[in-house]
């Protein structure tokens, strides 16, 4: 233990050491802080404290390298342009690029990465992880991460379909909205105002039990429950455009208005309207998981992360952290996410580094 602590915190100082030297101020304030707080954690609460956080500062080092590496992939084999952004991009941004990389790979090649098929019965109830089942069995003997695997395809492939059907309906009415004015403008407002007054789940939860819930009124519902919060974003964007003089020139040369969307409106909101795009795809993406763990979202034997951990839960009683994985693969999609669109909304609000 003794060579242990010593070699951990002379790792650490030598590490703030090289960061002060080459003048990396963020790295140097968080490797001297990991050393000040290892210190104090050593103390209080010994050998087991310490090498957990020891573990949980391994954890960080190994995503922030995998960041990097990802991002020096990613300049090299995209065009210059994009490889100039990659390259300033924060490690942060591209850990995330990197989990939706992984995520979208798992959900096309599902069938190929799984071992076995998303509803087959392999073993019995529970069954825990051996050489055939990486993470065991569900409560109805099917191979959990085969489940898993599929559930990136069902759950992000079904929240990625009806955010796109949210955005584009929500985008093209904004669009109108801007460009038209009057009585259009103003019935569409009212509309948007009174979907957003609804809280979405409930809403979510009323058009389900209406309706059914199959996957093409899923999609549906939850896109007309999204598509006012875009409405209301490219109305804002595009109604600060339609008042430039480049619009007004525009106009007076005779262009009608489908020709100010294409080619003078759109191309000026599109930094905004992506970002806007990766905030509604996480809002989506929870909404569908948590109506799937209510049990009126995704059905049953399709693989769903949301269904996976309400059909998991009662393991979390003898000390399982089964139910967790799903849910952990749900945080860590959000979470990427939201690396990315900060990133993205950065970059578009013209600030520099």
């Amino acid at each position: 233990m003794n060579y242990f602590v010593i070699g951990y915190y002379a790792l650490l100082i030598g590490a703030s050491c090289l960061a002060a030297f080459y003048g990396k101020k963020s790295a140097f304030l968080l490797l001297f802080s990991l050393t000040l707080v290892s210190f104090i954690v050593g103390i209080i609460g010994g050998e087991t404290w310490l090498w957990n956080i020891t573990i949980a500062a391994g954890v960080i080092a190994l995503c922030a390298g995998t960041a990097y590496a990802f991002r020096e992939f990613l300049v090299i084999v995209t065009p210059y342009e994009t490889s100039k952004a990659l390259a300033k991009a924060p490690l942060t941004a591209s850990f995330g690029l990197f989990v939706i990389m992984t995520y979208v790979i798992a959900g096309v090649f599902a069938p190929v990465i799984a071992p076995f098929g998303e509803a087959e019965v392999i073993s019995q109830s529970y069954a825990p992880a051996d050489e055939n089942m990486l993470m065991g069995a569900d409560q109805l003997g099917r191979d959990l991460f085969s489940r898993l695997v599929y559930g990136a395809r069902n759950t992000v492939g079904l929240a990625f379909i009806a955010t796109t059907l949210a955005f584009l309906a929500g985008t093209i009415a904004g669009l109108l909205a801007a460009t038209r004015g009057g009585w259009f403008d103003q019935a569409m407002g009212r509309l948007a105002d009174v979907i957003m007054s609804i809280p979405s789940l409930i809403f979510a939860l009323l058009m389900l039990s209406i309706f059914g819930t199959n996957l093409s009124v899923l999609v549906i519902i939850v896109a007309i429950i999204y598509s006012p919060r875009v409405f209301r974003l490219t109305r804002a964007v595009a109604g600060n455009i339609v008042v430039m003089d480049y619009i007004e020139a525009a106009r007076l040369r005779g262009e009608g208005m489908w020709y100010l969307v294409r080619k003078e409106i759109l191309p000026n909101s599109t930094a905004p309207l992506i970002a806007e795009f990766g905030l509604e795809f996480c809002f989506v993406f929870l909404l569908i998981a948590g109506l799937s763990f209510l049990g009126l979202g995704i059905q049953p034997p399709t693989a769903d992360w949301g269904s996976m951990v309400r059909d998991n839960a009662t393991l979390i009683s003898f000390g399982e952290i089964t139910p967790l994985i799903p849910a952990a693969a749900i945080a860590l999609l959000t979470v990427a996410v939201n690396f990315v669109v900060d990133w993205m909304l950065y970059r578009s609000s013209g600030l520099k580094e």
